[in-house]
């Protein structure tokens, strides 16, 4: 996680923070294949990622794998959605409402999609389910600091 996040210039602290915040459901490549087939629309991977935002980070990276081998592949699952939090980080405006950092905003783009990201860093306020995902990224980043600390990888570098 560290590697992919400290190659893509992405902060170690967000991708960890994220990965907390998206472990909701078992990870098993079984229980995902089953989980798929009773909801087609499921999103994959350690990182949650749905096949529309893989697809879009597929095709901007010229990435060879597919939608269904973040299921079977933590690593390159972590990495996609490292590749994804830097894509958000590029449409996110220089300068956004105070209420929120960077990576917070970022954070709720990956959880509700960069359009609303964007809207959120005008001011426009979340919704209850990007406030729960918010309020679960606080409090779960002062988790993956720690583990970072412990681990000897870098609390943070990159994006702020």
């Amino acid at each position: 996680m560290v590697r992919s996040a400290g190659e893509l210039e992405v902060s170690p602290l967000l991708v960890m923070t994220v990965l907390h915040n998206e472990a909701y459901k078992p990870h098993h490549p079984l229980l995902e294949r089953l989980w798929q087939w009773w909801k087609p629309g499921a999103a994959f991977g350690v990182a949650n990622m749905h096949r529309a935002t893989f697809e879009e980070v597929r095709r901007t990276h010229g990435l060879s794998e597919r939608w269904q081998d973040l299921r079977d592949d933590p690593a390159f699952a972590v990495h996609a959605a490292a590749l994804h939090l830097k894509d958000l980080d590029r449409g996110l405006p220089g300068r956004h409402v105070r209420r929120y950092t960077r990576d917070e905003l970022l954070a709720l783009g990956y959880n509700a999609g960069e359009r609303n990201m964007r809207a959120f860093a005008r001011g426009v306020p979340p919704g209850p389910m990007a406030r729960s995902y918010l309020r679960r990224y606080r409090t779960y980043r002062s988790r993956a600091a720690t583990i970072l600390a412990d681990c000897g990888g870098p609390r943070d570098a990159g994006l702020g």
